[in-house]
């Protein structure tokens, strides 16, 4: 194999390897649901001839080995990792989810590449491309990764190819439309019965010719006379727009002075402006036609992207801390350093039990040695109460993904991605190191989860089951948040969107055998009392031997927000002995916290506890609590005992054009917008203060009024009294 990579991926049931980081291409698909991501990689795959015929592996399986749910409802909801060979270079495709509930997987998929190919389909509306993708670019153009288009579904388009270039354009390059630029023009055969003429070949601007797929094998020609006048107006814009980009700044004069730059001097120079994030190609592609082996394209995206992507040695890796926080010099991507890896994806086999998928950055992983796993999740939102956990593991077998196999690996080198069995204590997002030298990278950025999901066991078998489905669940999808609700006793699921819950729920039953059933989400409500008040709580029994006897009179009255519940001492005389006013307080706490009127808990209320009745011997403990809380309920029938409700301060992000349509929605949400800022990139922050109980689904609704390009998020602001006529309904559902 000596420098590059082992591409016999086929032969004897050996993994793609690779031994040393040049020769690795990390490659994440991104795109817009139903863009043809994974059909694109099931293309690339053929062409690069790790599959016989499209969509099938060479020994029989599958590309991608996906959920039950997948195979359901036909969309991606998992991060699928699929290793080819090309001219020596192994590239790992990473195929990622296009909706929007799954953009957790979308970031592993980002941490774990090193280049990014935005799939555009060609058969959509501009709309849907701009809605799910423009964000994503945006993330990448932050930590400049660089950035190629690949325009899919020219079989069944609605949009012209040139026109739709112009909107990726305008869409991802509107600081400089000229770095977004084809470097192919599609061929289109006869018009169909339809109407629609299938495109059939692709003009190479730079080259010149005409690359035609029509047999399912690319063989080239020149192109026709009454092609090359378009030809020479593409590729004219073409070359200004690289040398515009080249690092050659004597070249710009140069060519407008009339001098002829060769090809290879501009392949050169694009393939550097690529590989820096400078330039953006658009490319088109198809897959194969029936008994075809190379799809329309294919061959032209993997010379791309091993010749103008990346290798990880280009791509400046994470920050390296101590696992107590202490600096540690910047990685280097070296097979020969010392090990560090992150696990970008857990996922469990029913055989093998729990799979991390591991991006080596530094070091050479190998199977059957101890490392030293370390992390708290993505302790930026979802476990920041978490403490670090550490733990000593001994690796498992090494794996490449194919198909539904995992094919043994004999090492895997910095740049490198592998499976890797047995790591039970590992956690998305977590640190495998050496197990002498401890080392913690920093964690990528997970979206909020803002959609609760409340459960509950469906039977008794399945109450022993959830607490250890829920566990394996969390450390798997760190888009997932779990909360044991201690104010309304639910357990529930923040997730991303409805189909992340759909998800959620089938992974319980298939994976775990546990039944949960869905059921309605409570907010912590609150009572409180509308005006000062008296009770006395008289509780006297007398069932022979020792009586119960206890006599108290309180008063109560409202304490500004925030307050809780204050308890005081003005007993005087000794009317209520000593040892019992602890024993009134008890009472008097928990009644309320059961609530007064409607069930939720007594806040902002001062009790004083001014006398009472007490029996030398039928007086107790038990008695006075008793009495207590009795009095606390004659107390607040004297009175308006009020609901309030909890208010979330909620900052919502949208695009300029948006935010009219969002504050108006807010407003409907009995809301008050407290101000706007703008956020850049043409975008406005809203901020706002919203009941918690109008935003339950606001997850949901917000991208149907932002036409899915809105992002919120919400923090606990305090309680306020909820309006009368909603008070009333919900005393009545309680």
């Amino acid at each position: 194999m000596g420098e590059k990579a082992n591409t016999a991926a086929g032969a004897a049931g050996r993994a793609l390897t690779a031994d040393r980081p040049a020769a690795v291409r990390n490659v994440v698909l991104v795109g817009h649901s139903g863009s043809g991501k994974t059909t694109l990689v099931e293309a690339l795959a053929q062409t690069a001839g790790a599959l016989n015929r499209a969509g099938r592996v060479e020994d029989g399986g599958t590309v991608s080995d996906y959920d039950e749910i997948e195979h359901r409802q036909h969309r991606s909801v998992q991060l699928s990792l699929v290793p080819v060979g090309w001219d020596g270079y192994k590239i790992n495709l990473i195929d990622t989810p296009g909706y929007a509930d799954f953009v957790g997987e979308l970031r592993a998929g980002l941490r774990a590449a090193d280049a990014a190919l935005f799939v555009v389909s060609a058969a959509q509306e501009a709309d849907a491309v701009a809605a799910s993708t423009r964000m994503v670019w945006e993330e990448c153009a932050a930590v400049g990764m660089p950035r190629a288009i690949v325009v899919t579904h020219l079989d069944t388009a609605r949009t012209d190819f040139g026109e739709l270039t112009g909107v990726c354009a305008s869409l991802f390059g509107h600081d400089d439309p000229d770095a977004v630029l084809p470097l192919y023009l599609p061929v289109r055969g006869a018009e169909g019965a339809d109407g629609h003429a299938p495109a059939t070949g692709l003009v190479g601007l730079l080259s010149e010719r005409i690359l035609d797929y029509s047999t399912g094998v690319r063989t080239e020609r020149p192109p026709d006379e009454e092609q090359r006048p378009l030809i020479a107006e593409a590729r004219a814009r073409l070359i200004e727009g690289i040398i515009a980009e080249s690092e050659d700044e004597t070249l710009m004069d140069r060519y407008l002075g009339g001098e002829s730059v060769d090809v290879q001097t501009l392949v050169g120079d694009l393939e550097k402006a690529v590989a820096r994030g400078a330039f953006h190609p658009v490319l088109a592609a198809a897959p194969a036609a029936a008994g075809g082996s190379q799809g329309l394209g294919t061959l032209e995206l993997l010379e791309l992207i091993t010749g103008g992507f990346p290798s990880p040695l280009e791509h400046e890796p994470p920050v390296v801390t101590t696992p107590d926080g202490q600096p540690r010099p910047p990685l280097a991507c070296d097979p020969e350093g010392p090990l560090i890896a992150e696990v970008v994806k857990t996922s469990s086999d029913p055989y093998v039990g729990r799979v991390s998928l591991v991006r080596v950055f530094s070091g050479t992983l190998r199977p059957d040695e101890t490392v030293h796993v370390s992390g708290h999740g993505l302790a930026d939102r979802a476990h920041a109460d978490r403490d670090l956990h550490e733990a000593d593991e001994r690796v498992g077998g090494l794996t490449s993904p194919f198909g539904k196999q995992q094919r043994p690996m004999a090492h895997c080198v910095a740049g490198d991605l592998a499976c890797v069995a047995r790591l039970g204590r590992a956690e998305t997002g977590d640190t495998i190191s050496a197990k002498d030298d401890p080392l913690l990278i920093e964690p990528w950025s997970m979206p909020e989860p803002l959609l609760p999901l409340a459960v509950q066991a469906h039977g008794k078998a399945d109450e022993d089951r959830l607490s250890q489905g829920l566990a394996r669940l969390v450390a798997e999808d760190p888009a997932l948040r779990l909360e044991q609700n201690p104010d309304t006793r639910q357990m529930v699921l923040w997730c991303l969107g409805e189909a992340h819950q759909d998800v959620v729920l089938e992974r319980l039953r298939g994976r775990y055998g546990v039944q949960v059933d869905a059921v309605p989400y409570k907010v912590a409500l609150r009572e409180t009392f509308g005006g000062a008040a008296a009770g006395r709580g008289r509780h006297v029994k007398q069932s022979g031997g020792h009586g119960q006897y206890a006599v108290c009179e309180i008063e109560v009255e409202p304490l500004p927000p925030g307050s809780g519940v204050e308890f005081v001492d003005k007993v005087v005389g000794g009317a209520v002995p000593r040892p019992f006013i602890s024993s009134v307080e008890k009472g008097v706490r928990a009644q309320a916290a059961r609530g007064v009127a409607a069930g939720y808990p007594l806040v902002d209320v001062r009790v004083t506890l001014r006398d009472g009745k007490a029996h030398s011997v039928d007086s107790s403990d038990a008695a006075f609590q008793t009495a207590g809380a009795l009095a606390l309920r004659e107390a607040a029938a004297e009175v308006p005992v009020h609901l309030l409700e909890p208010v979330a301060e909620v900052r919502v992000t949208v695009p300029d054009e948006y935010v009219g349509p969002v504050m108006s929605d807010l407003s409907g949400r009995r809301g008050r917008v407290v101000g706007t800022d703008q956020a850049g990139s043409g975008r406005t922050v809203v901020r706002a203060e919203v009941p918690e109980i109008e935003i339950g689904r606001y997850a949901i609704d917000l991208r149907s009024v932002s036409h899915g390009t809105g992002r919120f998020d919400r923090a606990y602001a305090r309680h306020e009294p909820m309006p009368p006529h909603l008070a009333e309904k919900v005393r009545a559902q309680g």
